[in-house]
């Protein structure tokens, strides 16, 4: 099958009228090894918004995987999933955007990848740097519209086509769970993990062979309260609502209309009570080979990077133009990232490093993406995987889960295919994203040290990707107070925490593009450490938090509210504990060991300290907290998620008195607003002199302090 003739577009094909005598030589000299074998456009389109011609092109790729090449043999259950030949098949999509003249481009390519599915591209800035964006999916487990659609060269969100695993011609089953929450009322309700379908389907509709039971209280670290168990007769995997009563319409379970099928739903009897939390344990279906789509990925990435065309001649859009590369993901994708480097997938087949340079943005642990019944799109809720196994860099022991010593670099370091790594987090990723023991491992009592390869930066005070910026004191009378993300967990009592990452991630993508193409190195890492003591335990007397801060009461700070701990999970004994991979059959897993956060240290205003110089944390119009406070429903009174707050100073002296607020007002800090715009001018001349800000962006936040209508 060779690419479609899209009428109207053939001044953008140029690409594609390779000489056929180069066409005969490429196709003669293609390697035999598993890889991309056939690329196929399905659209080319104008890409507008910035000073150079760019070009966007959408299409697919097809390939091919040897189970016994060690390159793919980390993949759980990759043997299951093959064809009569030996071979295991894929199909992804994929989306380039390069300049239409591709002297103009810069040789830089990022492969991004998606978070969830989702569509998009490199930003504006890096179109004008002249940079190649690609993405492509990675996602084969249907969740978050992943699924592939009906007709695969339609739609804009990405997915990978893989095998489900199979042994004698017949689909493996297993047990999988799935939880429903803060839900209530007659109708039937969908399995979620976290706002996507559970990905399978279940092997059958007899409920006796499930088990659905309630709860009525969970805390942080673990501790579970049961509700009455829901008998067999008095529910339905099936769809009803108050005209279509229970037992409802059974849902369709054939696994080969998965994509359409999903969300899986549960009818009750006497319907669902929103103090309850409803946990259902099923036997499953469709067991994608998930890691089938990290090597997908892999290829997709290899391809662009190095190959001339496909096997049919179909040409590589920027073959002969890509210098550096870097790989780049943001939470979720982030997490994808460090995982693909864990499983040694930054060499292909041929042995060559797919990235120079990898970018996981707000993401401090390992997808689930290598086990049987993976749930990718997990957030680490309860009972949830993602910190199974070496979360950090270096190699480090791991006493207290009696694992090996090991890191995320342990396959790349034989070989010499890791790339130079920046990170950067906020706050929120410690408080609920169970971070830390990235930096200091699971004993929790020295820091990990960094590979002279890896640079780590951290964003005080700040919420999961940053706020909205700028220098407002008040919120806007119209300002709701932040969603909880996660599965339906609710919503905060504190108003959304402002503080931003545009200006560090600003840098940061000139930082990455200089250390690969360059060799130029990034600024000094910087995050709080233990050896710094701005790395403490999770309690307000360690942090120096300060007293009776509006709005933040103290039972906030109890552990069973607080940072969210590293559950060390028993996942049974097919399971690999330390590699994230197998077969888990302990469903729900028992927690062996509660490992506790540890957090970072704050100031006398509850601010983070020994961060990246960030002008608003520098120069506060009050306390910017990483975590919120969930306002009700089943999680009330806990960490509200991943998500920060903001808890405004008074503006002077006789209403801080009259809140009983401790810390000082805007009049006692800066006097006037002439006043408050010097503050922020020196945070910024600080920041910009300690290579933190780009001098656009000093020039803006400047300007913008100067504008704002603090103390007028």
């Amino acid at each position: 099958m060779h690419p479609r003739n899209l009428s109207g577009r053939q001044s953008r094909l140029h690409w594609l009228t390779a000489a056929a005598a180069a066409v005969a030589a490429i196709v003669a000299a293609a390697p035999v090894e598993a890889r991309v074998t056939r690329i196929v456009i399905d659209d080319v389109s104008a890409l507008t918004g910035q000073s150079i011609p760019y070009e966007q092109i959408r299409g697919r790729a097809f390939g091919e995987l040897d189970p016994n090449d060690p390159h793919n043999s980390i993949v759980t259950d990759i043997k299951l999933g093959a064809d009569a030949d030996g071979k295991v098949r894929y199909e992804t999509s994929f989306n380039l955007v390069k300049p239409v003249d591709m002297n103009r481009a810069s040789g830089f390519l990022w492969h991004d990848v998606p978070n969830r599915g989702g569509a998009g591209t490199i930003v504006v800035e890096e179109r004008e740097l002249g940079d190649i964006g690609l993405r492509s999916g990675w996602q084969a487990d249907n969740a978050g519209n992943t699924g592939v659609p009906v007709n695969r060269a339609s739609g804009t969100n990405h997915w990978v086509a893989a095998p489900i695993a199979k042994v004698g011609g017949a689909a493996v089953t297993g047990n999988v769970l799935a939880r429903i929450v803060n839900q209530s009322g007659p109708d039937s309700k969908p399995l979620m993990v976290q706002t996507n379908p559970v990905p399978y389907l279940p092997a059958t509709l007899d409920t006796t062979k499930a088990t659905l039971k309630t709860h009525t209280k969970e805390t942080v670290d673990g501790v579970v309260t049961e509700g009455p168990d829901i008998a067999p007769g008095d529910w339905a995997f099936a769809k009803c609502d108050a005209g279509n009563p229970f037992p409802g319409t059974p849902i369709d379970n054939n696994p080969a209309n998965a994509p359409g099928n999903l969300p899986v739903h549960i009818c009750l009897r006497n319907g669902f009570d929103p103090k309850l939390l409803y946990q259902v344990v099923y036997p499953a279906q469709n067991a994608y080979v998930l890691g089938v789509e990290m090597a997908a990925f892999r290829d997709v990435g290899t391809f662009f990077r190095y190959e001339a065309a496909d096997d049919s001649g179909t040409r590589n859009p920027v073959a002969g133009f890509v210098k550096g590369t870097a790989v780049r993901g943001v939470s979720q994708s982030g997490n994808m990232v460090r995982q693909f480097i864990f499983m040694g997938l930054n060499q292909d087949e041929r042995n060559r490093m797919v990235y120079d340079g990898a970018w996981p943005i707000i993401a401090g642990r390992r997808v689930a993406a290598n086990s049987r019944w993976a749930q990718p799109d997990g957030v680490l809720e309860l009972y949830q995987q993602g910190s199974e196994g070496p979360q950090w860099w270096a190699d480090w022991p791991d006493p207290v889960r009696k694992q090996p010593t090991g890191s995320i670099f342990s396959r790349c370091d034989k070989n010499s295919t890791c790339p130079k790594v920046i990170e950067h987090f906020g706050s929120a990723e410690v408080y609920a994203l169970k971070l830390t023991p990235e930096w200091i491992g699971t004993a929790g009592d020295a820091d990990i040290p960094l590979p002279r390869n890896v640079r780590r930066y951290y964003v005080p005070s700040s919420s999961h990707g940053g706020g909205s910026g700028g220098f407002a004191h008040m919120p806007p009378e119209t300002a709701t107070s932040p969603i909880c993300p996660g599965n339906s967990f609710g919503r905060g009592t504190l108003a959304a925490n402002p503080v931003p990452h545009t200006e560090i991630t600003n840098v940061l993508r000139m930082a990455m593009r200089d250390w690969v193409l360059k060799g130029t190195p990034p600024p000094p890492s910087r995050w709080p450490t233990l050896a710094g003591k701005t790395l403490v335990d999770a309690n307000k007397g360690a942090m120096g938090f300060p007293g009776a801060v509006p709005g933040v009461p103290d039972s906030i700070f109890q552990r069973e509210n607080f940072a969210f701990p590293v559950f060390d999970y028993d996942w049974g004994p097919q399971f690999d504990h330390a590699e994230a991979s197998g077969v888990p059959t302990n469903v729900p897993p028992v927690i062996r060991k509660v490992i506790p956060m540890k957090v970072p240290k704050v100031d006398a205003d509850g601010n983070e300290i020994g961060s990246v110089p960030t002008v608003l944390v520098m120069a506060p119009l009050g306390t910017y907290l990483g975590f919120n406070i969930t306002a009700e429903g089943f999680h009330q009174g806990q960490v509200c998620n991943y998500v920060g707050g903001y808890v405004p100073f008074a503006r002077t002296r006789a209403e801080r008195i009259a809140r009983g607020d401790p810390r000082l007002s805007l009049e006692e800090r800066y006097g006037s607003h002439e006043g408050y715009e010097a503050a922020v001018r020196a945070a910024a001349l600080k920041a910009f002199a300690e290579g933190f800000l780009l001098p656009a962006d000093r020039d803006r936040l400047i300007r913008q302090a100067s504008e704002s209508a603090v103390l007028r």
